[in-house]
């Protein structure tokens, strides 16, 4: 039973190996887009790359999504995470589920083959069993709240970039819709993400949407507060016909501020943070250099007077 664990959890070391080398290092798409310029292109994948993993294991993962029973609430929830982590289409929510499901199962299955390994008690290993199975459900809902904030620190990175090149193409005399298309244009290999955004904003517009659901639906989409203001800012200018260089330079000053606040508070929190690593790291590495040879000597020479002392 031990070598049939050991080689599963080779291959799936294995496999997960491949997929992130295949992934993030050779990935033949990225060459693809460097050429064509397609960096600003929009992403409408599922949860996990059909290029990757065989469409059998998909599909299943997909069909036991399907089956699974959830309220509209919760769906829609689910719904608005994974469009925040840039995964927008239906499939992608049978997907999450489906993983969700199976890795329960999975997680469950492994703890009741290694309960007898891990305590006699029968008590206790069912309860290992069923909290093997909550992590395995919980464990996708965990990784997609990485990604998620991941990918708004990406956003975030990348807007004043955007915004510094869309005050120059509103002040050459572009229009807004236009200026968001060549923002798009030219971040897409830089800041992927934020293009994929802006690229959205500008189809919903020719498209037909009116042009505050379609900044709107932005924010709503990203579920970033520095967006959000952007997006307020848009609004309020298209609202009221102010001028729209000034509304956007306006707002890249106040970014800047509030980013430079920022890293003050960050670097005033350093000194605090620092405390717990030297005295649980340093400090003790620190005591056994200088005073590991003292005490070496020390017990070298006081034991044996110690046993002398106490022999007949």
């Amino acid at each position: 039973m031990a070598g049939f664990i050991s080689l599963g959890l080779f291959a799936l070391l294995a496999l997960t190996i491949t997929w992130y080398g295949y992934r993030i290092y050779v990935r033949p798409g990225r060459i693809f887009e460097q050429v064509t310029g397609a960096g600003g292109a929009v992403a409408t994948e599922g949860l996990v790359p059909e290029t990757t993993v065989p469409h059998v294991i998909i599909r299943t993962v997909r069909l036991v999504g399907q089956r699974v029973p959830v309220s509209p609430q919760e769906a829609s929830l689910a719904r608005r995470e994974l469009m925040a982590a840039g995964y927008r289409s239906e499939a992608a929510l049978y997907t999450y589920y489906g993983l969700k499901v199976l890795l329960a199962a999975a997680f469950a299955v492994i703890a009741f083959l290694l309960r007898s390994q891990v305590t006699s008690v029968s008590t206790l290993a069912m309860a290992l069993v069923v909290g093997a199975g909550f992590l395995g459900y919980f464990l996708p809902t965990f990784v997609l709240e990485r990604m998620v904030a991941a990918r708004q620190e990406r956003l975030r990175n990348g807007l004043p970039d955007a915004l510094d090149l869309l005050v120059v193409s509103v002040e050459v005399g572009l229009g807004l819709d236009q200026a968001l298309q060549n923002v798009a244009q030219e971040i897409g290999i830089a800041h992927k993400d934020l293009a994929e955004e802006i690229s959205l904003v500008a189809l919903e517009v020719r498209a037909g949407k009116r042009r505050q659901d379609a900044l709107r639906n932005l924010a709503d989409r990203t579920g970033e507060r520095e967006i959000r203001n952007l997006v307020a800012a848009l609004v309020q200018t298209d609202r009221f016909g102010t001028s729209l260089a000034e509304s956007l330079r306006t707002h890249a000053d106040f970014m800047r501020i509030q980013r430079r606040q920022e890293a003050e508070e960050r670097a005033n929190k350093v000194g605090v943070k620092l405390v717990f690593p030297i005295f649980f790291c340093i400090l003790p590495s620190m005591f056994i250099i200088t005073g590991g040879p003292a005490m070496i000597q020390i017990f070298k020479n006081l034991l044996p007077l110690v046993r002398q002392s106490y022999m007949p």
